[in-house]
Parts: structure tokens; C-alpha cells; sequence
């Protein structure tokens, strides 16, 4: 195999799932290890931090000779669960594909970046290129936090896998819980219970028109609209009585210019409809967590040159696109630091069946070292 190839399949080797997603989960500590030991043996200058206790962000940096731009390559440790799979951690090679849980979602960027950052140290760049393998991206990314206040670069790209197209927008997200309230009596006696499960039916029915109504007007160039679902619901404690409570999660992905606010007030007219003449109606809204969605001018440094780099490797004019998850981008965005997504091809992110192409690693390889060398020189 490549050199990008073993090093994606030795990081598979490694369970690293987050223990905030799966309870249980190793979370970032062995990988971290194995990346950090890798990276002072290819010359890189490594820290490794705790994010938070036990979550571990490893900082590997090609210091360069001064002078020059500040690039940073970004990508996530830690990966999602492993139900349904087999041998998730028994990396296999087949057909220009490598198997196994975290190939694509992302180890595979990874082995990228640190081969990358390794040839930046080898040919000795005037700025710095810096490897950032960071905890808790599948969750609460904190790695990445940390990452965006202790290492202020001049430009960053986030490995996450885009098809080998460079993306310059995601989504947001806000995570709402809605709360529907009733009163508890024997199923007998209708005359005394108010039904709070019927009562989140009304919200449930708004939440379904909310979604119809922003996918039938998209407005942004990459992403197109916003969306809204039901997540998680539960209430009622039998079946032979009134169920006093219901509660439900529904999920509101976000596009450039929504904000938490108007979300906010979106719920507050979703509850307010449902109470729409009927005096025993009760519900609230309430916001649970949210992202920022993501965007980058085109115009920016950073795109262009990936961009133009891509071309050149991949022999073809390099789509802009927008992604439809969220990412650590935006984390570094806030931080000031303009940021591109950029990686490979591949399927099965959070799926049973997961898998990266290997050529595409291998191009990655040179396309950031290509970037690194044009910013940091």
C-alpha cells in the first residue's frame, strides 16, 4: 500500500470512539498517541493538550523559517459508534478502497495531513504549517475550540471529506425542545383529562409545514435552504390515562443569515398556532444547543489557492460547493481565521459499510502540500 494508505489503515487499527456519543467509547487518548509518537519521529515539533479531561488535541507544527503565512490542517480524532459493522477496526483494502470505521469520516484526511505537514517540514517553508488532530468534533467540539483560541494561523483548511470539492459553506444547526403540558386523569373520565400528546400533534403538524415552506424557497447559492424535523418525542405513562406532559426535540438546520434568534421566534409562532383557539392549550420552546452555519467569500486567499491547486492535480476546473453538515470550520471562522473545506471522495460517514478512496488520499497529499507551499513561502 502508500504511505497515505498504511497510515489510514494503522489509525483504523485504533478505537477511537467518542465516549460523549457511545457511552463506553475509548475517545481520543490512543489515537492521540499513535499520532503524536508519529509525528516527532517525522521531525515535527508536537503538543499534546487536553481539551477537556481525557480528550486530548495533538499539535504538530512544521516551524517555519519566519516570514511567511500561517496554514493550519485541521482534522477530527474521534469517531461515531460501530453498531452493525463488522471488523470495524480491521481495515481492509479492496477495489482503491480502504474499509473500516473513521476511513472517511475522517482518518483518512488525517494520514493526509500529517504526511503533508511532514513534507512542509522537510522543505523547510518561511511560515509555519500546522497539524491540528483534534477531540470531540462528533460531538461537542471542543478540540477544536481550544484549537481556534491557543492557534491563530493565517488560514486553515478542514480535511473533512468534500468529494474533492472545495467547499465554502455548511450549515447550522439548532437543537429546540418543545414541551406540551395536559392534565392527568383515568381514560375513563374525559371530562377531567387534558391530552398533552394530542396537543404536540398541532406542534408536530406546524414543524411539517415550517420544513415544506423553507424548502420551497431556497435562497442560498450553495445550500440552498434550511430544514426543519422532528427528532425525539415522548410522553404518557399508560395507557389507561391522561398524559399530563409531552415532550418532543426537533432539529432546525440553518443556512447564512438565520440566526438562533429568529429560530427562537419561529418556535414561539409554531406554539402560538397551535394554541389557535382552544383556551387549555400550554407549550413552551426552548433552545437546547445550536452552530453557527458557515460561509467564505470565494475571493479569499485561501479558496483560490485551493482551488487552483486541485485543478492542476486533479486535471479538471474544481467545483465550489456547499456542504449539507456542519463542521469545525465554523469554529474557526468565528476565531477570525478564513477557512476552506476540502478532502476526499468516499462513502459511509456514520453508516455500517464506511470507506475512503486511497487515490484520492494520495492527491490530497499533494494538493495540501502544494497550498502549504504557495501560502507559507
Amino acid at each position: 500500500m502508500s504511505d497515505v494508505a498504511e497510515l489510514t489503515a494503522r489509525l483504523v487499527e485504533i478505537e477511537s470512539i467518542n465516549p460523549d456519543v457511545v457511552p463506553g467509547g475509548s475517545g481520543e487518548q490512543g489515537v492521540a498517541r499513535f499520532v503524536a509518537e508519529w509525528c516527532e519521529h517525522a521531525g515535527l515539533e508536537v503538543s499534546v493538550e487536553e481539551a477537556a479531561p481525557g480528550r486530548p488535541n495533538v499539535i504538530a507544527v512544521a516551524r517555519g523559517t519566519a516570514g511567511g503565512h500561517s496554514l493550519m490542517l485541521n482534522a477530527h480524532m474521534d469517531t461515531v459508534g460501530v453498531a452493525g459493522m463488522t471488523d470495524p477496526f480491521v481495515p481492509r483494502a479492496e477495489g482503491g478502497r480502504l474499509y473500516g470505521r473513521g476511513a472517511y469520516d475522517m482518518k483518512g484526511s488525517l494520514a493526509a495531513c500529517m504526511l503533508a505537514t511532514a513534507e512542509a517540514g522537510r522543505r523547510r517553508l518561511a511560515g509555519d504549517v500546522v497539524l491540528a488532530a483534534v477531540a470531540d468534533e462528533e460531538f461537542a467540539s471542543v478540540g477544536t475550540y481550544a484549537v481556534a483560541e491557543r492557534c491563530p494561523v493565517d488560514a486553515a483548511i478542514v480535511t473533512e471529506p468534500t468529494e474533492m470539492c472545495v467547499a465554502v459553506a455548511h450549515r447550522g444547526f439548532v437543537h429546540i425542545e418543545l414541551e406540551t403540558l395536559g392534565r392527568a386523569a383515568h381514560g375513563s373520565r374525559p371530562e377531567l383529562g387534558i391530552d398533552a400528546i394530542a396537543k404536540m400533534g398541532r406542534v408536530l403538524v406546524g414543524i411539517e409545514r415550517l420544513d415544506a415552506s423553507l424548502r420551497a424557497n431556497p435562497t442560498h447559492p450553495y445550500l440552498g435552504s434550511g430544514s426543519l424535523h422532528a427528532s425525539l418525542i415522548e410522553g404518557g405513562q399508560e395507557y389507561s390515562s391522561y398524559p399530563a406532559r409531552c415532550v418532543a426535540q426537533a432539529e432546525r438546520r440553518t443556512i447564512p443569515g438565520e440566526t438562533v434568534a429568529g429560530v427562537e421566534q419561529e418556535f414561539r409562532a409554531l406554539i402560538e398556532q397551535a394554541a389557535e383557539g382552544d383556551p387549555d392549550f400550554a407549550g413552551e420552546a426552548r433552545v437546547l444547543a445550536s452552530r453557527e452555519p458557515f460561509e467564505i467569500d470565494e475571493a479569499e486567499p485561501i479558496v483560490q489557492t485551493v482551488r487552483r491547486h486541485a485543478a492542476v492535480v486533479l486535471d479538471r476546473a474544481t467545483e465550489l460547493v456547499g456542504v449539507p453538515f456542519w463542521a469545525d470550520s465554523a469554529l474557526l471562522a468565528e476565531a477570525g481565521i478564513p477557512t476552506v473545506l476540502f478532502g476526499p471522495r468516499g462513502e459511509g460517514a456514520h453508516a455500517e459499510v464506511e470507506w475512503v478512496e486511497l487515490a484520492d488520499l494520495e492527491r490530497c497529499v499533494e494538493i495540501y502540500v502544494a497550498v502549504a507551499s504557495e501560502l507559507c513561502a
